[in-house]
């Protein structure tokens, strides 16, 4: 049977902002999936990491592939300070589309993270895929989106929660 999306919340920005978060997250879904709409303030550039539960402590790896068209890279990092989504950011007044498949969040095992990055250059930009591992075993129930500069007013993110049918 297929699974089921359950929209849990919403947040739009209304002026600029460092960060948004979601707490509380209720541990009743198999997955979390999470999409962030990023607005880069006018004149900056803005990327989007994610922390899982405040843990800002160097227990986040992930390996990515990317593109722009022209040229592909790729890459491995180990030890980092958050979910990561690949390289590059959001260009002055452009817009950046991220999505984070967090697996079996509340289970008690090590946490896979799967995400996407598309930015929108005005013609150009890039795409980058990346698998994160967090470190830790203990239930998401915080999800922070940092934003490198300033999320600008409009800037969405949305958490859905996965069921199964």
């Amino acid at each position: 049977m297929p699974a089921t999306y359950e929209l849990i919340a919403t947040t739009t920005l209304g002026s600029a902002a460092s960060s948004i978060t979601f707490s509380s997250i209720p541990n009743t879904y198999t997955d979390l999936v999470l999409v962030v709409v990023v607005k880069a303030t006018s004149g900056n550039t803005s990327n989007c990491n994610v922390t899982l539960n405040s843990d800002t402590g160097s227990n986040y790896s992930y390996t990515r592939l990317g593109g722009d068209g022209s040229s592909a890279t790729s890459a491995r990092f180990t030890d980092t300070g958050s979910i990561r989504t690949g390289t590059g950011s959001v260009p002055a007044s452009g817009v950046g589309f991220w999505t984070f498949d967090l697996f079996s969040y509340a289970g008690s095992t090590y946490k896979t993270v799967l995400t996407t990055q598309s930015l929108d250059a005005n013609g150009s930009g890039t795409v980058v895929r990346a698998v994160n591992l967090w470190r830790s075993t203990s239930a998401i129930n915080t999800i922070t989106c940092n934003f490198s500069n300033n999320g600008d007013t409009g800037t969405t993110a949305k958490l859905y929660g996965i069921k199964e049918a």
